[in-house]
C-alpha cells in the first residue's frame, strides 16, 4: 500500500471516530439458567439495554448480531421477537470477534444513512445444554455435530479449541519461557475481580495453590486456564453521538474499531504466537488516535489464559515474549498498569464470546461502579474479540463522553 492510500484510508476511518455512541447496554441472567433458550437471553439482555437508554423497541430500527451456530438469520428471528421491522439487520459468523464487528458495522450504517439506532448482541445457553444429559456434559462440545473434525482429530487426542490453544501456550513457553505461574497470574486476577461483582458466575475466592492443585484438561491448561460454559447474552445499543446526548446514561463514544483474521489458519506461519490483535489493533489505534499508553482499561477476549498474555504483547502494553513477566507484575488487577477483564472475564464472570467484555468497557467508561470495582479516572478502554477457529479478531476502542 503507498502513502496516499494510507492517507486515504486513514482519513476515512477517522470520520467515523466519534460520529457514533453506545447508549444503552445490559446483560441477561448469567450463569446457570436452565429452561431458558439462547434466544430468550439475547431477547432479555436487549429489552434491557432499551430500558437502559430510556427507548422503546419501536426506536430500534436495526438489528445485529451473532446467532447459535445451527441458526439461519437469526437476526429476522430477534426482530420478530421485538416485535420490529429493521431497516437494517444482519448475523454475523465470525465466532468471538462478531461482536465487536457487529459494533463497527453498525458504526459504518448509521454513518452512510441505513439505519438511525441499532442494537448489537449475543446469547448463548451453553451451560444448559452441555449439561443436558451425562454424554453432553462429558462431550462438552458447543459446535453442532455437523460442524465437528470427522479425520485426523478425536482419534489422535484433538478435541476442539482448548487443544488448538495448547499448542499456542507450550509454542509461547517454549520460545520465551513463559510459565504456568504466568498464566496462574491470569486466572486468580480475574478470579478477585468476579468477587466484585455479584453476578458473576464464579463466587469462590482462587489462589495460586488452588490454580496449580486443579486437574488438568489439555497440557498445559488446568481446570482455570479454561473459560466457563455458561448461559449468558449481552446487547448495547449505538447511535449517532450527537443523538445520544439527549438519551437516559451518558454516551460512550466509539473512539476506534479494527479488525484483522489470519485465515491461513491457526498453525500457519507464526500465528499461534502472534495473533491477528496486533493488525486489528493497530488499525482501531489510527482510527482513535492513540496508542497502548492511552489505554486505562483493557477488556480481553479470554477464552483462555493464555490468549490474554499473547494478545497484551499484540496490543503492544509489553513487548514480544514479556507477556508472562507483564501480568505476574500484578498489572491486571484494579489498581494495577492496566486493570483487565475487571467483570472477571469468561474465565470467572460468564462466558458469552465477548459480548460482556462489551458491556464491561462501557461501564467503566461511565464511571458508575463503586470505587472498589471502578478503574480510577478511567477515559479509555480497548476490548478485543477473537474466535472464528482462532483466526479472527476485532478491536473496539471506547471513551469516555
Amino acid at each position: 500500500m503507498n502513502i496516499a492510500d494510507l492517507s486515504s484510508d486513514l482519513n476515512a476511518a477517522r470520520e467515523l471516530r466519534d460520529y457514533c455512541s453506545v447508549v444503552g447496554t445490559a446483560t441477561s441472567r448469567l450463569g446457570r439458567v436452565p429452561g431458558v433458550s439462547s434466544l430468550d437471553l439475547l431477547v432479555e439482555a436487549i429489552r434491557n439495554a432499551v430500558d437502559d437508554a430510556g427507548l422503546k423497541a419501536s426506536d430500534i430500527d436495526g438489528v445485529i448480531c451473532r446467532g447459535p451456530d445451527e441458526s439461519y438469520s437469526h437476526h429476522q428471528v430477534v426482530a420478530e421477537r421485538l416485535g420490529i421491522n429493521a431497516r437494517f439487520s444482519t448475523t454475523l459468523t465470525n465466532g468471538g470477534a462478531s461482536q465487536i464487528l457487529a459494533i463497527a458495522i453498525a458504526t459504518m450504517a448509521i454513518r452512510f444513512g441505513l439505519a438511525k439506532t441499532i442494537v448489537c448482541g449475543f446469547g448463548r445457553d451453553t451451560w444448559s445444554r452441555t449439561h443436558a444429559t451425562e454424554e453432553a456434559r462429558v462431550r462438552n462440545e458447543t459446535r453442532p455435530a455437523s460442524q465437528r473434525p470427522r479425520e485426523f482429530g478425536p482419534e489422535y487426542g484433538y478435541f476442539g479449541a482448548t487443544a488448538a490453544h495448547g499448542f499456542g501456550a507450550t509454542r509461547h513457553m517454549h520460545l520465551y519461557g513463559t510459565t504456568r505461574d504466568d498464566f496462574g497470574a491470569i486466572a486468580t486476577a480475574f478470579r478477585e475481580h468476579a468477587l466484585r461483582n455479584p453476578d458473576a458466575q464464579m463466587k469462590k475466592p482462587l489462589s495460586m495453590e488452588d490454580y496449580h492443585a486443579a486437574r488438568m484438561i489439555v497440557a498445559p491448561f488446568g481446570m482455570f486456564d479454561c473459560s466457563l460454559r455458561s448461559d449468558a447474552a449481552g446487547a448495547v445499543i449505538v447511535t449517532r453521538t450527537d443523538r445520544a446526548k439527549d438519551m437516559r446514561r451518558p454516551p460512550v463514544l466509539i473512539k476506534g474499531f479494527g479488525t484483522f483474521n489470519n485465515t491461513r489458519g491457526w498453525f500457519n506461519d507464526d500465528n499461534m504466537v502472534v495473533t491477528a490483535a496486533k493488525q486489528s489493533g493497530e488499525a482501531a489505534y489510527r482510527m482513535a488516535g492513540l496508542g497502548p499508553s492511552d489505554v486505562d482499561t483493557a477488556q480481553i477476549y479470554d477464552c483462555f489464559t493464555y490468549m490474554v498474555l499473547t494478545q497484551l504483547e499484540d496490543y503492544g502494553f509489553c513487548k514480544k515474549g514479556e507477556g508472562g513477566a507483564f501480568v505476574s507484575s500484578g498489572a491486571l488487577r484494579l489498581g494495577g498498569a492496566l486493570p483487565c477483564n475487571t467483570s472477571g472475564g469468561q474465565l470467572s464472570e460468564s462466558h458469552a464470546e465477548g459480548m460482556l467484555q462489551i458491556v464491561e468497557g462501557v461501564r467503566q467508561m461511565r464511571h458508575l461502579y463503586a470505587p472498589e470495582r471502578q478503574v480510577k479516572d478511567a477515559e479509555i478502554a480497548l476490548i478485543s474479540g477473537h474466535g472464528g477457529n482462532q483466526v479472527c479478531h476485532s478491536t473496539l476502542i471506547l471513551g469516555k463522553a
